[in-house]
């Protein structure tokens, strides 16, 4: 890793562990509303994004920031610096206020567009995991690497978000009869757990770009694929809140083989263009 990547890196980590103890704070006891997309915020969502990136901005003001409660609705922001932040500091804000424990902070470095980096901060399990292509996996400071195995009906699990639009529910049904299914309430935390092989894969079609940023810099940094059905999500061009979904399925090279077998990927395509 280059010194230039590295000093962002350290600065990242330490930038997502100084929330920790807020996060920790305010589960379950902050008040909450809901926003015109129909998804919840909180008070401490806009906390922990503003002090994220002001914490980043002191080290790297030449950097793109990228946030879903820090943007206003109608900016366009064009990503013209070389590094860029994209951050959640809630995924999972409605499990978050309500006091179901999948929920995290999701930050993502990216290069050129591309994530390079991310980090998880995964509340339900104290961990936080961070990553990215040729920099290996790592949980709470400690390198880790998940078993590789076969993706079978016997053990199977694949994380997946409710509710699943109609027209995916014929292509899909190889998958939703025979496989186990996880609906965490987190995009961020289906990516993460398939990125540490508890989950094989995962099936998505509600989440946005700061969604599953970080967590897809982790799937790449133990070889997994992720297959955008739409469109490509990165390189990243350009941040707006009001961008399109992202629907993908991901997960370990098992995975993605027995679903390009046994259901294809032009036909999750054609159900996501009608």
């Amino acid at each position: 890793m280059d010194k230039i990547l590295r000093h962002r890196v350290n600065a990242g980590r330490v930038a997502v562990e100084k929330q920790v103890a807020f996060f920790r704070k305010q589960y379950a006891q902050v008040p909450s509303e809901w926003k015109e997309d129909e998804t919840r915020v909180t008070f401490a969502d806009f906390a922990i994004s503003e002090r994220v990136f002001t914490e980043l901005r002191h080290s790297f003001p030449e950097d793109d920031y990228c946030s879903e409660e820090s943007n206003p609705l109608d900016e366009v922001l064009s990503l013209g610096a070389r590094y860029a932040w994209v951050l959640d500091p809630i995924d999972g804000t409605n499990n978050y206020a309500l006091g179901i424990p999948f929920c995290a902070i999701s930050l993502a470095l990216l290069k050129d567009g591309v994530p390079v980096y991310g980090f998880i901060y995964d509340y339900s399990a104290d961990w936080i995991v961070e990553g990215g292509p040729g920099h290996g996996l790592w949980r709470n400071g400690k390198r880790f690497t998940p078993e590789k195995r076969p993706f079978e009906r016997k053990d199977g699990v694949v994380g997946m978000h409710f509710p699943i639009p109609e027209r995916y529910f014929e292509p899909l049904k190889p998958l939703l009869t025979s496989y186990r299914a996880r609906c965490m309430g987190s995009g961020a935390l289906n990516l993460t757990y398939t990125a540490l092989g508890l989950m094989d894969g995962c099936v998505d079609f509600k989440v946005k770009v700061w969604d599953i940023a970080a967590a897809s810099a982790l799937v790449g940094a133990v070889g997994g694929n992720i297959h955008y059905l739409d469109h490509e999500a990165f390189p990243l061009k350009q941040f707006h809140v009001r961008s399109p979904l992202l629907p993908y399925v991901g997960g370990s090279r098992a995975f993605c083989d027995w679903v390009e077998q046994n259901i294809g990927w032009d036909a999750l395509a054609a159900a996501s263009d009608e």
